[in-house]
């Protein structure tokens, strides 16, 4: 029978950890001091006591902004959620659960893969709360937006194009095949690469061709669809290749690699129509979900 208690590991503390989150979101903690109506130095206060909780070095400067270390990066999403749920607990003791109904959108890419695991989430700490969700092409969700048909948004950052869009990520475009597709013969002897696209206009297709164009290389698209399983399905036929991210990408499928010119990256970004108060709580709430389940596929 042991005598002595093993020592209990320190618990995190709530106010630390806020400041720790607002000031990764805010990008400074001086700006998330102003933020949280403290002091800069109580704020710095906490940032060291929470280093000092976990062991380990949360944040780093890099230049005039704030980098997070692994450690840090790691803390952040069990942060947010403790945070979310120390404010359930107050809203439930005071009568004040989220209530009422969101319209959320999301680009195909993120709603097959990404949607139900965040939609779960949310339904769990908020079943008060009525979820319409639509899964759609980029163009299709801005003008739902537009419209005041969604409340917020998960879609691939605009290009050319003016929105007051919060970009929360980056992905790198891929090329993507199947594993039985021959590539390197049809570059060896110089013949159309096969696309496979949505029809125009379409981000990504623009960017395979523009990508292709600067290279010399000749191309076809020789499969349109409307959809992104149509896009899957013809790939995974072996019709042709197509650029996509590795979002939902099956497993039966490659990336060529260094074998053709990278097309880069596109950003993604969150959206929010005209927020009420009534809408605030659970608007912030999903784009703190989406965040967390982007930094998994990223």
């Amino acid at each position: 029978m042991r005598t002595i208690m093993e020592k209990l590991a320190p618990t995190l503390d709530l106010d630390a950890l806020r400041s720790f989150v607002t000031g990764i979101e805010c990008g400074s903690f001086a700006l998330a001091a102003t933020r949280l109506c403290r002091s800069t130095s109580a704020v710095s206060a906490q940032l060291k006591k929470l280093e000092q909780q976990c062991g380990a070095r949360l944040v780093v400067k890099n230049g005039r902004h704030l980098a997070l270390t692994r450690n840090g990066e790691i803390l952040t999403g069990y942060a947010r959620r403790l945070l979310a749920l120390n404010d359930e607990a107050k809203r439930a003791l005071k009568g004040e659960l989220l209530q009422g109904e969101i319209r959320i959108g999301m680009q195909e890419d993120f709603g097959e893969s990404l949607m139900p695991g965040i939609l779960g989430e949310f339904k769990r700490h908020h079943p008060g709360m009525r979820i319409i969700a639509r899964v759609d092409r980029n163009q299709a969700l801005l003008n739902a937006l537009d419209e005041n048909a969604l409340d917020m948004a998960l879609l691939w950052q605009p290009e050319s194009v003016q929105r007051t869009c919060k970009l929360i990520g980056q992905c790198q475009l891929e090329w993507i095949l199947h594993a039985d597709f021959d590539l390197s013969t049809l570059l060896e002897h110089g013949e159309p690469l096969p696309l496979v696209m949505f029809d125009s206009p379409c981000l990504m297709r623009s960017r395979a061709i523009a990508c292709l164009d600067r290279a010399g290389i000749p191309w076809r698209v020789i499969f349109v669809s409307h959809s992104l399983s149509g896009i899957w399905a013809a790939v995974q036929a072996g019709l042709g290749i197509t650029v996509r991210t590795r979002v939902g990408m099956p497993g039966i499928l490659r990336t060529a690699g260094s074998m053709l010119p990278s097309p880069g990256s596109l950003g993604i970004s969150l959206e929010q129509g005209q927020v009420n108060d009534a809408d605030q709580g659970a608007q912030t709430v999903l784009a703190h979900l989406m965040e967390e389940a982007l930094l998994s596929v990223k």
